[in-house]
């Protein structure tokens, strides 16, 4: 946005006709540049991303008045836009976001009418893969799976887990960011995924020891799901979301890199610490 100011102040604006056609172009071009260069950067160090997690409420959602709005700003949507070529997700956005028209759209982007409706074909193909049957589950439901996932996690109970599970779910981690660079570990198999949250889940001096101290485990909605936060001295160690359907957990997402829980950090200690789930982990 500070870049698109710059170049309003530097336009001769008496030659811009329709400033807010001129002001979209410019900052979709800026969005595709910065995109572009970013994800340029990601495959070079970094490989697969996660998206940022958001405390509920954060005004960066935007609105979340209905279970697809809710939806859309979910972790399963955000990572696999994240897929999305930079035109394809220009696309997207501008038609299901901004509701413009593809001819609208065309002249945007610099592209035909009918490359815009090939791109927004593909692009919403892709978000349907990831979007589930079934409807919005009631948060208390949903509160209560995680609960016994957690308990579950925590006490070595495999085959409890295995039955909360999906049988196509889905986990992916960020691994802490460990290492040079941040990439995602991804586990297909409900048994696999049991298998991890117990080794993740339960916890051991070592673990207590790599924290920095023993934390507490909060219930917290993060990008509009359930999830629990590792919470050591008023600061966000790990976050972990889950995808509820069906009265089972569909998708599982951990986030431990520091430069991923800045703002959801910053939120939690304004909103306030509650009771926790576990009070020592």
């Amino acid at each position: 946005m500070q870049d698109a100011f710059l170049h309003w102040q530097a336009a001769d604006r008496r030659r811009i006709r329709v400033p807010e056609a001129w002001l979209t172009k410019v900052v979709t071009n800026l969005c595709l540049d910065r995109l572009r260069s970013a994800q340029a950067r990601r495959e070079r160090t970094a490989g697969a991303w996660l998206p940022e997690p958001l405390l509920d409420g954060d005004p960066m959602l935007g609105p979340a008045d209905s279970f697809e709005q809710r939806e859309s700003v979910s972790l399963a949507v955000l990572t696999l836009m994240e897929r999305l070529s930079a035109l394809e997700r220009g696309v997207y956005v501008l038609r299901e976001a901004f509701s413009y028209s593809h001819a609208e759209i065309a002249e945007i982007l610099d592209i035909n009418e009918s490359a815009s409706q090939q791109h927004l074909h593909r692009a919403r193909r892709r978000i349907t893969a990831v979007r589930r049957p079934g409807g919005e589950v009631d948060p208390a439901s949903a509160r209560g799976i995680v609960e016994e996932f957690l308990a579950a996690a925590a006490s070595g109970r495999v085959e409890r887990l295995v039955a909360l599970l999906t049988d196509d779910a889905t986990a992916i981690s960020d691994s802490n960011g460990a290492g040079l660079a941040e990439r995602l570990l991804r586990y297909d198999t409900p048994q696999r995924i049991a298998a991890v949250a117990r080794a993740g889940f339960r916890p051991t001096p070592a673990k207590r020891r790599l924290a920095g101290g023993t934390p507490a485990v909060h219930y917290a909605l993060v990008n509009g799901a359930p999830a629990v936060l590792f919470v050591l001295d008023d600061q966000v160690v790990g976050a972990v979301t889950f995808g509820v359907t069906g009265g089972k957990i569909a998708t599982v997402h951990g986030i431990a890199a520091p430069t991923r829980l800045v703002r959801l950090a910053e939120a939690w200690r304004r909103h306030g610490p509650h009771t926790p789930l576990v009070s020592q982990w």
